[in-house]
């Protein structure tokens, strides 16, 4: 069979990735009252006056950095960059006691297309994500594209994961200094990283068979093991927090509708990963699930879904353990505003969800940070409907 090729992915993501929406402003109120009981404190933290739009945002181990990928306002009489850079800020309360970042500068080098950033637990200092370190030699662009309103992601070969010194930050985002490259040759792309706790290992998403599959690479001896090395596109991989567990999206049918999946890690002897096994499927529907992300207990899963439409992903929390009457997970809507909520993550104790939406003014694709108010996996096993409050899909 002919291998699947990049061009077979972008127009995947171009299909099923949340559409642009009315630049209408819902009132507040509606979705503060619709999630009242899984969120509060919604704030607020990139905003279109800087980005034109921000997204995909993790949290450094201590909770006081984030790093985030973004398309920044151009200066007067110039045009936007049609690929994310990758930036990195401060995190924390301002004089009123709300979350806000400081310090925000960009980390990647000019003119790349970047993704995916991360924090390496094991060294303050350093993080990884994914770019092509040159502009990409395609003149297809990520993201929502101009006069179209789709979203359209590339699979670049020139992708590869890079490992940053924030200390050299400044001069790699100049160009005067060259990043290290840990993953990828540029001869397939090679993105959607995390590391182990220790730094030993990443664990990433590459093309290099010609479809996506998820592979760990071990930092010391170079050897990459394949985890999840199916038929079909499987991505956006995490380790759960012992270690014990990933988490992905995959398209196994092929019919371009991304499911939830879940498996554990295997270990040789001496505690290096050579595999995966107990695979289990976490969401089973006709709809895009996409952006899983770990609750730090490791009880449930976070991630984005177009249940209630493509104009209208929402976050949803899947639990680890089935139900006791049903047999199957426990699910439970957690965002409730219109526009796209996507890309879900935690901070290390568990207390914040800090994700990607469109609900703020303008309708343009900003960063949230919200407080949980209880557990997300409450009995709820009927799939969740949208708010009397909210347009129908």
């Amino acid at each position: 069979m002919m291998p699947l090729s990049a061009a077979v992915f972008s127009s995947f993501f171009l299909a099923q990735a949340p559409v642009a929406v009315p630049p209408q402003t819902e009132d507040p109120a509606l979705w503060i009252a619709a999630e009242r009981e899984q969120l509060t404190g919604q704030t607020q933290l990139t905003f279109p006056d800087r980005f034109i739009k921000a997204g995909e945002a993790y949290f450094s181990p201590d909770g006081r950095r984030i790093i985030f990928q973004a398309v920044e306002q151009p200066a007067a009489g110039q045009t936007p960059d049609d690929f994310y850079a990758m930036y990195v800020a401060d995190f924390g309360p301002d004089a009123a006691g709300k979350s806000n970042l400081i310090n925000v500068r960009r980390i990647s080098p000019p003119h790349s297309a970047n993704t995916c950033g991360w924090f390496d637990a094991s060294r303050n200092n350093i993080v990884i994500f994914g770019s092509t370190l040159v502009a990409p030699q395609s003149n297809d662009a990520p993201g929502y594209q101009r006069g179209t309103g789709r979203y359209k992601w590339q699979f670049p070969p020139e992708m590869r994961v890079i490992e940053i010194d924030l200390d050299q930050a400044d001069d790699i985002a100049s160009g005067k200094l060259q990043p290290k490259i840990i993953a990828g040759d540029g001869s397939a792309y090679a993105a959607e990283c995390t590391t182990t706790q220790d730094g030993k290992n990443i664990l990433y998403c590459t093309l290099a068979t010609g479809q996506g599959d998820i592979v760990v690479k071990n930092l010391s001896t170079g050897v990459v093991s394949p985890l999840i090395q199916v038929a079909g596109y499987d991505g956006g991989p995490f380790f759960s927090a012992d270690e014990k567990h990933i988490c992905y999206r995959s398209d196994r049918k092929g019919d371009s509708l991304l499911q939830v999946y879940v498996s554990d890690v295997v270990r040789g002897s001496d505690g290096t990963i050579t595999g995966s096994t107990n695979e289990r499927q976490m969401t089973a529907n006709e709809h895009v699930n996409w952006a899983p992300y770990w609750h730090p207990d490791g009880s449930r899963l976070v991630y984005a879904s177009s249940e209630v439409g493509h104009s209208n992903y929402e976050i949803f929390s899947v639990s680890m353990a089935n139900d006791a009457v049903t047999k199957s997970p426990r699910r439970v809507r957690i965002t409730q505003a219109e526009g796209a909520d996507v890309l879900p993550a935690f901070d290390s104790t568990g207390r914040r969800m800090m994700w990607t939406s469109q609900r703020g003014a303008g309708r343009t694709s900003q960063l949230w940070i919200a407080e949980l108010t209880a557990p997300t996996t409450a009995p709820t096993t009927a799939p969740t409907t949208a708010p009397t409050t909210k347009k129908a899909p």
